[in-house]
């Protein structure tokens, strides 16, 4: 009885960790389901003004876009064949695919997140 208890708790920690771990949010906007918190780039683009937080994912554009697109309180301002600029919730959301390192010079290919609070 005893082990049956331990692991249902367990189990409740583990996936109360995995809704907070997919849950996360910059700003009041959700951040794109597995997208990676790149340091470097939301420095370089905090010091162009405000509060930065750039992601990176391996999910094509389409698919970053209609998850931007549906957010609660989106809305899409610019959209082109390489990204799209929304405001959810006041929140500026730029996402790019492809995209270019501005620091470095170097063209990256998977999907930039730009979420910047001004």
């Amino acid at each position: 009885m005893r082990i049956v208890r331990n692991t249902f708790l367990l189990t409740l920690t583990l996936l109360f960790t995995l809704m907070l771990a997919s849950a996360e949010e910059r700003f009041g906007v959700k951040v794109y389901d597995g997208a990676k918190f790149d340091a470097e780039t939301s420095a370089f683009v905090a010091q162009m003004g405000g509060q930065a937080a750039c992601y990176r994912s391996a999910d094509g554009l389409a698919k970053v876009l209609a998850f931007y697109t549906k957010q609660p309180g989106s809305s899409l301002i610019h959209t082109g064949a390489k990204g799209a600029y929304f405001k959810v919730n006041g929140v500026n959301v730029t996402v790019q695919s492809p995209w270019l390192n501005m620091k470095t010079g170097v063209h990256n290919t998977d999907t930039l997140i730009s979420i910047v609070k001004n």
